[in-house]
């Protein structure tokens, strides 16, 4: 397991750990597990061979996340999130078509819920910052953490007191220093560098579901 999950578990604990006790039967605290589908992603690639840069798109695939939450209010929460994917390049280049993309995101942030009293779901908005941890799987393994936020919100449909299901978009934006060079694939002179030349950001959209324990 990598720092970075660790902390995350850590983090985690800690959250739970101070979770307020409400007498008034308010929540304090929540978990969601969710699973999702991201779109976006695009690497600059430095051509070994020609000296060229050339764009390569990650493949749109599943991913996979969880969210802890704890209630500031009963409104509003602070909130632990986790979500990785696991994908590879859109390439003919078989050098790059080898590498398997690990990208995980680790945050912190909060949600904010609008409920309505005559609506049987609950609007939300979510904003959290933290790293993105890039990993290639194939290869001359590497992985590289850079800095990211996010931005989410959808909808929640409450099943009874203690659940709720969860529909929404987020998007990831990464911060990538244009004169970085990292997540080299391929072997000897043949390999190649993501993120060589060229670009300072790296976006992507994700559409998820997920099932929230309230507690």
């Amino acid at each position: 397991m990598n720092k970075l999950t660790w902390m995350t578990a850590t983090a985690a604990v800690a959250l739970l750990g101070a979770a307020p006790a409400w007498a008034d039967g308010k929540p304090s605290a929540e978990i969601t597990g969710f699973v999702g589908y991201r779109m976006g992603g695009e690497f600059d690639v430095n051509d070994s061979t020609t000296g060229d840069d050339n764009s390569v798109d990650l493949q749109d695939s599943g991913s996979w996340g969880v969210d802890i939450g704890i209630y500031r209010d009963a409104t509003s929460f602070y909130e632990l999130l986790y979500s990785q994917q696991s994908s590879d390049l859109d390439s003919g280049d078989p050098s790059l078509k080898r590498a398997d993309i690990k990208v995980e995101y680790f945050q912190f942030g909060g949600t904010l819920l609008y409920p309505y009293d005559d609506n049987w779901f609950i609007p939300y908005l979510s904003l959290t910052i933290g790293a993105t941890r890039f990993d290639v799987q194939g290869g001359n393994s590497q992985s590289d953490t850079r800095f990211s936020g996010s931005l989410g919100g959808g909808l929640r449909i409450p099943i009874g007191e203690n659940f709720a299901v969860t529909a929404g978009l987020r998007g990831y934006l990464t911060a990538v220093d244009s004169d970085s060079q990292f997540l080299c694939v391929g072997t000897g002179g043949s390999a190649n560098c993501l993120i060589r030349s060229s670009g300072s950001a790296f976006f992507q959209g994700e559409a998820l579901i997920g099932f929230t324990g309230v507690f």
